[in-house]
């Protein structure tokens, strides 16, 4: 049975992937402070920082796989944090461990951001499209990726577009805030002009389950789904299926706010999953079966 270390198990997507994985793998999940549902796997409490207690988890396992999710994945949080504890968490303990699997030979499938790109060019971005990242978090995912592709020869960076549904416990989710507002019949502002490549958390699990499975490496790919469309289409989407009122909906353009990074369009061409013989459901079809 295949190994597979999940770093980050306790995060919004790392729950999906412990119940997804578990049932076909042999999984380890770390976990910092918040453990999730990693308690009903095999699962364990630890601080990426601490390079011995890295180290000796990681040659105790010895993973075939490792997924490397833990990260400051809040743009809003990581200004608010010392620059030197995001350059621990999101580069250190990502090229720690990206150099223990090059020595081991182990693959390492890493989460960056759809928001390295450049963006804003109202087309669909290849992974060969220019980088600029405008947020500090941007910035050290996108220092993570180089250091790993400096360290290991086997590795898929997935470059992941904004990922919707459900969570499992109490992970904030922009998803489930406008859910619980619409059916609580609150008014919710959404951007008619910022369009992403949004991929579901149902999805984003079965997709990495398929690519642990591929014999596939030195890979950047873009992490969406098949669709480009703004969040204000996106929540219209969620009232028709969800059977919620719609005109709870305020269509808005990101000049009306007031705020530090305006990325109005870093959708992705994502036809590499195409290529590689993934098929996604369109964002309807998502949201039916997050339902």
């Amino acid at each position: 049975m295949i190994k597979v270390l999940i770093s980050g198990g306790g995060g919004l997507l790392g729950q999906y992937l412990n119940i997804k994985l578990s049932k076909e793998f042999d999984i380890l999940t770390l976990y910092h402070s918040n453990p999730g549902n990693c308690s009903k796997f095999n699962s364990q409490k630890i601080d990426l920082t601490n390079n011995k207690s890295t180290i000796d988890t990681l040659n105790k396992f010895k993973p075939d796989v490792v997924i490397h999710l833990a990260s400051i994945s809040n743009t809003a949080l990581a200004d608010k944090l010392d620059r030197s504890y995001i350059n621990q968490v999101n580069i250190e303990a990502t090229k720690f461990i990206a150099d223990w699997c090059g020595i081991n030979n182990t693959k390492i499938i890493f989460t960056s951001t759809d928001l390295v790109y450049k963006g804003n060019f109202s087309s669909m971005l290849k992974e060969n499209a220019p980088v600029e990242p405008l947020s500090y978090y941007a910035e050290s995912k996108l220092i993570g990726e180089e250091k790993i592709k400096e360290l290991t020869d086997n590795y898929i960076i997935l470059r992941t577009s904004l990922l919707y549904g459900i969570p499992l416990s109490n992970n904030g989710c922009f998803f489930k805030t406008m859910y619980d507002n619409l059916k609580e019949g609150k008014k919710v502002k959404l951007f008619n002009d910022q369009f992403r490549t949004p991929l579901s958390l149902l999805e984003a699990s079965r997709i990495i389950k398929e690519l642990i499975s591929k014999d596939i490496k030195e890979e950047i790919i873009n992490f969406g789904g098949i669709e480009r469309i703004s969040r204000l289409k996106l929540g219209e989407i969620l009232c028709e299926e969800a059977t919620l009122n719609k005109s709870l909906i305020e269509s808005i353009s990101m000049d009306d706010i007031d705020f530090k990074y305006k990325v109005k369009d870093v959708s992705m061409d994502t036809s590499k999953l195409d290529d590689l013989g993934i098929k996604r459901l369109d964002v309807r079809e998502s949201i039916r079966e997050i339902f």
